[in-house]
């Protein structure tokens, strides 16, 4: 097995995105390697983080790596070291089928509920057609549903020929349906001309943040008010829910109340990062990240359907604790 380089751009950060399939039978052994590559990669200069992402239903076996490191020169002192090509060696039986990676240079896309990665091969001197040719993807994907941010890598040169797109949709359904669908199928077609040879990759994190939306640098981030509004539109409920029932469990077992206390708030951050906030991002993804029209209009809708839920959740729990 061979993993070689792929992507950069100055000294803003660098990520690489590596897609491997493990042997069946060999996951356990594939997981103390990787914390061994990873405590390794730890060890270098620049490096930030390291996120490790299992297969997901439909895909057996097919595990995603990322590495993050503060400059593409860090990140290529890592990728070509000695210890790295050393535990590549060691690691060579656990997979199955080629290693593929991806390097993208400057700050890293956000990510949400599930990622697309593409890399293209762009026959050369079609450079210019290819980039005009992804924005005119892009305007077709922006209208598909559950869509939610596209950003386009250079190859950088020494490292990464490749061009790779990473796309973002709230759901997996969704990104599949985009995946399959015939405007898809006509613009591939057209982009033929352009690159001689594509390939996809799925990622979806379980442990994504509250937030997490694409855009053009802040402005792909729900401002802070929105963000506070969604935060108690799901609070609300959850805690009044869990004060309601697992509170008086708690209350009748005879639990001191800082225990209580913890209990209660580790129940309410689970169901709310794992269960009401993906809903509810998804749900008001139109207005915590609305298009560059009819924004006002957008805001105001938005911004009067939560309340109504404020209000609707008050005259219920009031119903409820009367």
């Amino acid at each position: 097995m061979e993993w070689g380089p792929n992507q950069e751009f100055g000294s803003r950060g660098a990520t690489v995105l590596i897609s491997l399939t493990v042997r069946e039978g060999r996951e356990d052994d594939y997981q103390r390697w990787q914390q061994r590559v990873d405590q390794a990669a730890s060890g270098f200069t620049g490096f930030e983080a390291a996120e490790q992402y299992p297969p997901t239903s439909g895909e057996q076996n097919a595990w995603s790596v990322v590495f993050r490191f503060s400059t593409i020169d860090q990140l290529r002192a890592w990728l070509n070291s000695t210890e790295r090509q050393e535990l590549l060696a060691e690691g060579e039986g656990l997979f199955e089928g080629p290693t593929t990676q991806e390097v993208l240079a400057g700050e890293p896309p956000t990510r949400d509920v599930v990622t697309a990665v593409v890399s293209h091969d762009v026959r050369p001197g079609r450079e210019r057609e290819f980039r005009h040719w992804q924005n005119k993807v892009r305007k077709v994907q922006e209208k598909s549903p559950g869509f939610m941010g596209l950003e386009l890598f250079e190859p950088v040169p020494g490292v990464q020929e490749k061009w790779v797109a990473v796309f973002r949709y709230d759901s997996r359904e969704h990104l599949e349906e985009w995946l399959d669908s015939e405007a898809r199928a006509k613009l591939l077609e057209e982009g033929r001309d352009y690159f001689a040879a594509y390939d996809v990759r799925k990622i979806r994190s379980a442990f994504g943040s509250w937030f997490r939306f694409d855009g053009e640098g802040e402005e792909g981030i729900p401002p802070n008010w929105k963000q506070a509004m969604t935060v108690l539109l799901a609070l609300y409920p959850t805690v009044m829910v869990l004060n309601l029932t697992v509170g008086h469990q708690l209350d009748a077992a005879g639990l001191p109340g800082y225990l209580s206390l913890f209990i209660g708030n580790m129940l309410s951050v689970s169901v709310l990062t794992w269960l009401l906030m993906p809903l509810v991002n998804r749900l008001f993804a139109f207005w915590l990240v609305p298009g560059p029209v009819r924004v006002v209009v957008t805001n105001l809708a938005g911004t009067a359907a939560i309340v109504a839920c404020y209000l609707l959740f008050l005259v219920i729990f009031a119903w409820v604790t009367a």
